[in-house]
């Protein structure tokens, strides 16, 4: 999905609330940070803000005055909602300013004493590649890559790093930055917006003579000598050792027009493989699934008319196949409570999601809106709390349950209690790495609050209502005492039927699934809702119809035990899905720190049981749909 289109989408409601905002405040433009544009005129001034140190190699991002940085007289922390905070960034302000269309050169910011202390934290964090995050009008700085010969298009790496390690086991630190700022001009106006924020780091150990911490000046560079990578003698990271940061900016017209400029930032290298990727899996899927539905309507449309056509019982009897098992099919399984429960999560995960994907579609999430992805899903599980506690006191009272206050109660606190708990012990792991990421008391006391002063209530009010709820009734009569089920061939077996059953719905999403996993562990943009909700859509499909499939089989062996077995066929892609996140961190990632592995197979089993949970609930009730429709449709005597 193109980000001009999703931009000018969200642009459009947007217009009426500026005309109110404008009309009320009339001194004040009506700006939203990545949802606006902002017009500079020139020499306007120019702040440039940090973000957080980021590494693909540790998954622990850092706060930038982490390491000892030119610092302004005060930081300022800017307005971060939950998702930044829950993503670990820290946007602060910096002694990096400059005037619009102004350049500048060799501008001489501050001069600092390495400490043993801080020279020991740069070397660490140029071993693990960090990279330094800036932000300028809430664009990302970039550093342009060499294009190889016959590539046209360039390439940008996010961020720029810390320093460099040559063979000779020394450490040098990117004190100095070449700033390149592009901007759109407006031909009817002197104002003009920013569309692009480049930066070349280089290091280069500064002379000086007698130091001013007023007018600090420097011999090494000047308006007529500009500093490139490797034009000068590098800044080598040693205890005691002084080093002056410096910049230079510059300024670039560009055709780029605003709505375009996050373009460059999503540009993807094998953009092509990905298209034709999706494309072939979603028409490998639809084939199977065309199939798998014209062979099931007929088979099934043929038993429903020889059961029709028979005389009386006793040729009834004689016949084999799921008529027989009508007097079990919908006799409760055992830990019919906690089914109701992983039901009712499936549901309000599957209205987040749905809920979520609309807001992408229209581009109220994308990537220039930081965290707002993070802050939706949150939200949006808290208030879709009334559908956990709905659909698992219906399905509840359907097994002639009583207690259902316990089982609310169960719906309120199970898997979020399970998701907490795994997030509280990696929480307290980064804490331990003194890391940015970890989330502050002060945030996780907000989660509580949603949680227990926002969800718990949803939900209780939510069952209430759906105990309120006639009960469904069912299709067909159960008999007091269970039949006995026969011996089940080998490839009917519970355990293989379900592994097998998760094959197909994994394969809906493998690909885009590398995708996901990309954005997430090597700090790419994902931002093809498009294409994952087309995907989505399939994985729905895919979910149903193979619980459906595997379902009749079963019942045409006379089991009737079906209720547990159509939520894990369909939930058991999340194994798949755990087993490919393993493959993708010894193939595609390059962690070697032990608490780094901790949190991405912590987060990878979060994301794991989450999807098992959505995808069980999908094939639960296409299942129970299938179920009721075909012994609606016969005649029991």
């Amino acid at each position: 999905m193109a980000i001009t289109s999703g931009l000018r989408c969200r642009l459009i409601p947007l217009l009426v609330a500026a005309v109110v905002l404008s009309a009320a405040t009339p001194t004040h433009a009506f700006y939203l940070p990545g949802v606006a544009p902002r017009d500079f005129q020139k020499d306007d001034e120019l702040q440039v803000k940090v973000n957080k140190l980021s590494s693909t190699k540790t998954q622990l991002p850092y706060d930038y005055y982490f390491l000892d940085y030119c610092k302004p007289e005060v930081i300022k922390n800017s307005a971060e909602n939950l998702g930044e905070v829950l993503r670990g960034d820290r946007i602060e302000n910096s002694v990096y300013n400059f005037k619009m269309r102004r350049d500048e050169s060799c501008k001489v910011v501050c001069r600092t004493k390495l400490s043993p202390e801080a020279a020991k934290n740069f070397k660490e964090k140029i071993d693990d590649e960090y990279r330094v995050n800036m932000i300028l009008d809430n664009l990302p700085v970039v550093v342009p890559r060499q294009t190889r010969e016959g590539i046209q298009t360039p390439s940008f790496e996010h961020g720029y790093r810390v320093g460099y390690k040559f063979k000779d086991d020394k450490y040098y630190i990117n004190n100095h930055l070449s700033f390149k700022v592009l901007y759109h001009e407006d031909p009817n106006s002197p104002e003009a917006r920013i569309v692009g924020f480049h930066v070349i780091p280089s290091s280069i150990k500064h002379e000086y003579g007698a130091w001013d911490d007023k007018n600090p000046t420097v011999q090494t560079c000047n308006a007529n000598n500009k500093i490139t990578p490797g034009s000068h003698t590098p800044q080598d990271v040693v205890p005691e050792a002084y080093v002056v940061f410096s910049y230079d900016a510059s300024f670039e017209a560009s055709d780029i027009i605003w709505a375009s400029r996050w373009d460059v930032y999503l540009l993807s290298s094998d953009s092509q493989i990905h298209w034709f990727s999706i494309i072939n899996s979603l028409m490998i899927v639809l084939f199977l699934s065309g199939m798998v539905a014209m062979i099931m309507m007929r088979t099934l449309y043929k038993d429903i008319a020889n059961y029709n056509q028979l005389d009386n019982q006793d040729e009834a009897q004689e016949e084999t196949g799921w008529k027989l098992v009508h007097g079990d099919i919908f006799r409760p399984p055992v830990h019919s409570g906690l089914l109701c429960v992983y039901v009712g999560t499936g549901v309000q995960f599957f209205g987040m999601t749905v809920v979520t994907m609309m807001f992408a579609l229209l581009g109220f999430l994308s990537p220039a809106n930081r965290g707002g992805l993070m802050t939706a899903m949150v939200l949006l599980w808290v208030f879709m709390g009334v559908l956990a506690g709905y659909t698992s006191s219906r399905l509840y009272k359907m097994f002639k349950g009583t207690e259902w206050k316990k089982i609310t109660l169960k719906a309120a606190f199970m898997f979020p209690g399970i998701i907490f708990a795994l997030f509280f012990f990696l929480n307290a792991l980064i804490w331990g790495e003194k890391s940015s990421g970890a989330v502050p008391f002060g945030t996780m006391f907000a989660l509580f609050l949603l949680w227990f002063g926002i969800s718990v209530p949803l939900v209780f009010v939510g069952s209430f209502l759906g105990f309120k709820q006639p009960a469904i009734e069912d299709p067909v009569k159960t008999n007091k005492i269970p039949r006995q089920i026969p011996e089940q061939a080998w490839y009917l077996q519970p355990a293989f039927s379900i592994l097998a059953g998760g094959i197909l719905p994994f394969g809906a999403v493998f690909i885009e699934l590398f995708f996901i996993l990309t954005s997430i562990w090597l700090n790419q943009f994902y931002y093809i809702f498009g294409f994952l909700f087309i995907v989505f859509i399939i994985l729905i499909v895919t979910c149903a119809e193979i619980t459906i499939v595997l379902c009749y089989f079963q019942l045409c062996s006379e089991d009737y035990h079906w209720w547990w077995r159509a939520y894990l066929t369909a939930g058991s892609s999340a194994l798949y899905l755990f087993a490919y996140a393993i493959f993708y961190f010894f193939n595609k990632l390059e962690i070697t720190k032990l608490v780094s592995g901790i949190l991405y197979f912590g987060y990878m089993l979060i994301i794991s049981y989450a999807f098992f949970v959505l995808t069980g609930t999908i094939g639960f009730y296409a299942c129970f749909w299938f179920v009721r429709k075909i012994y609606a449709s016969v005649k029991i005597d």
